[in-house]
């Protein structure tokens, strides 16, 4: 990833919490058919190893589980806000009308090895987990959980998923939230996303 050193992010607790919020992260492995990616809810367990570990599942019928080699290389991409920025936005392109579009964004990539966990213990206490976190998240008043359905439906749903593991390596972050714009400018964007309903990415960069 092209990553000039203003927009890098290196703090660990900064990373991991952008993985946390936007847990869905796009698996991305070599398999013998080339190039594939998943698309999976991931547990980060920070303490764990130098950089953490993450946690999840995939379905049985997935050729993935087929394909998964103990201890092959992987990238896991986590995204968070994003959205487009117009050189209108840009107080000093009134101005000098030296500004172009770009893309401001957030992402973090996950490097590790990746191994197979198929045990029914480990499926049980990852599900229970993150449909505890994921429930919470919702603000159900009355959540979800696995005791709601029947033991023998619960386990056959079990039996169709296997858990991965990936020790992280390493982490790498690109925060593009315009730290190369000058103060009045980036407060110009601000604005305009706050306009558009783009919160999230607004709040974000403030």
């Amino acid at each position: 990833m092209y990553l000039p050193e203003h927009f890098a992010e290196d703090r660990p607790e900064q990373l991991h919490a952008l993985m946390r919020a936007y847990s869905l992260g796009a698996l991305v492995m070599h398999t013998d058919e080339g190039l594939d990616a998943n698309h999976i809810p991931f547990e980060l367990l920070a303490e764990q190893g130098a950089h953490g570990v993450l946690q999840g599942h995939i379905a049985r019928a997935n050729p993935l589980v087929q394909q998964i080699t103990d201890g092959a290389p992987v990238l896991v991409i986590f995204q968070g806000p994003h959205g487009y920025i117009s050189p209108n936005w840009y107080p000093s392109k009134h101005e000098t009308h030296r500004q172009v579009p770009t893309w401001n964004y957030q992402v973090v990539h996950a490097h590790g090895r990746i191994r197979l966990r198929d045990d029914e213990r480990f499926v049980r206490g990852l599900v229970a987990r993150l449909t505890r976190e994921h429930e919470a998240q919702a603000g159900s008043e009355r959540p979800w959980k696995m005791t709601d359905s029947s033991p023998d439906y619960i386990s056959e749903m079990l039996a169709k998923i296997v858990g991965i593991e990936i020790e992280i390596e390493s982490l790498v972050g690109k925060f593009k939230l315009s730290q190369n714009k000058a103060a009045a400018d980036v407060a110009g964007v601000v604005d305009a996303l706050d306009e558009r309903g783009q919160k999230m990415l607004a709040d974000t960069m403030r």
